[in-house]
């Protein structure tokens, strides 16, 4: 639903909007009447992989001629269900987010829908059986993803017969990578016994937590083979804490990790990562579409699909000069 503003009113508000857009809540809708005004609801800026999400939807926004009021929610559910009402007040045309945990959002969005503003999930998804809440979900498949990372394991124990200890760094309890990537794993690997996950826990996607978690798993646990992080700032958090132990990473312990930011990439290239499950942040050309195909009544799929790979060392070293984040 397009928001009219009468032309006088307008001259006034162009200063404002044009500071306002792509930086924080502004607390007031503006823009002409042609264009798309979107709120966003981010995460946070837990990982380099969300710092490249964010700053693709900013960009194609821009190109697309889209009004973006965005915010940051911190790792927080609770940011997000404010900033979301806050948008609906200000009548935006279209919202879309990325949730930061699956469960608790068919309150607001049911606001939203009577509100008659359509909704766009982004990278991750909720777990409401009323489907009518939102209007498409952008993103990756994490159970996929998951068994991208326990079908390499298989291959590369496969004909050795002894047990494989694995330890897994989890990403925000409750998040729909961490559920999916997760269950897509222990689905691949729960085939062969002598996978064993012998320690599994939380390590909130970032990198500071991944290495003080690792730290507690080297120290706790007398043998490691495996560390599955589900994604690559944990990892390298992690192979932080196992050469400060004295051991060596992608040697001593092997590594495979999702997602495929530069920092992990290089990491691959160097040997201390051994393989790493491509999660693409560009969402933000493919969002700008669909917001203008929703806003336009258009039908779209409920569920869109990104394209992503499997990266080896040799793979990295290929991709990392025109790696874009």
């Amino acid at each position: 639903m397009f928001r009219r503003i009468s032309a006088a009113a307008m001259g006034g508000l162009l200063l404002v909007a044009s500071l306002t857009a792509c930086g924080g809540d502004s607390g007031a809708g503006g823009g002409s009447d042609d264009k798309i005004v979107m709120g966003f609801a981010q995460v946070g800026a837990e990982s380099g992989w969300r710092t490249a999400n964010t700053k693709s939807i900013q960009e194609a926004a821009k190109a697309a001629g889209i009004e973006l009021k965005f915010s940051d929610a911190q790792q927080k559910q609770e940011n997000q269900i404010k900033a979301i009402r806050s948008y609906i007040t200000q009548r935006v045309d279209v919202i879309a987010f990325s949730p930061v945990v699956e469960s608790g959002w068919d309150t607001v969005l049911k606001e939203a829908k009577d509100a008659g503003i359509p909704v766009i999930l982004t990278d991750r998804a909720v777990d409401s059986p009323d489907t009518s809440l939102y209007k498409t979900f952008i993103g990756s498949d994490f159970i996929i993803e998951g068994e991208r990372a326990g079908e390499w394991l298989k291959k590369e124990y496969e004909g050795k017969p002894e047990t494989v200890n694995i330890v897994e760094l989890q990403g925000t309890t409750g998040a729909a990578p961490a559920n999916d990537r997760k269950e897509g794993f222990a689905k691949v690997i729960g085939t062969e016994p002598k996978f064993k996950v012998i320690a599994s826990q939380t390590g909130d996607f970032t990198r500071a937590k991944g290495k003080e978690v690792m730290d507690a798993f080297l120290k706790a646990q007398p043998k490691i083979d495996v560390l599955y992080a589900h994604n690559d700032d944990m990892g390298l958090g992690a192979i932080e804490a196992i050469e400060a132990a004295g051991k060596k990473p992608g040697v001593d312990i092997k590594i495979v990790t999702v997602d495929a930011v530069k920092d992990g990439m290089q990491a691959l290239a160097d040997g201390k990562i051994n393989y790493i499950v491509e999660c693409s942040p560009l969402l933000g050309p493919q969002l700008m579409d669909l917001a203008k195909k929703v806003v336009a009544g258009e039908t779209v799929e409920q569920r869109v699909l990104t394209e992503e790979t499997t990266f080896t060392q040799e793979q990295a070293k290929a991709a990392l000069p025109n790696r874009q984040y």
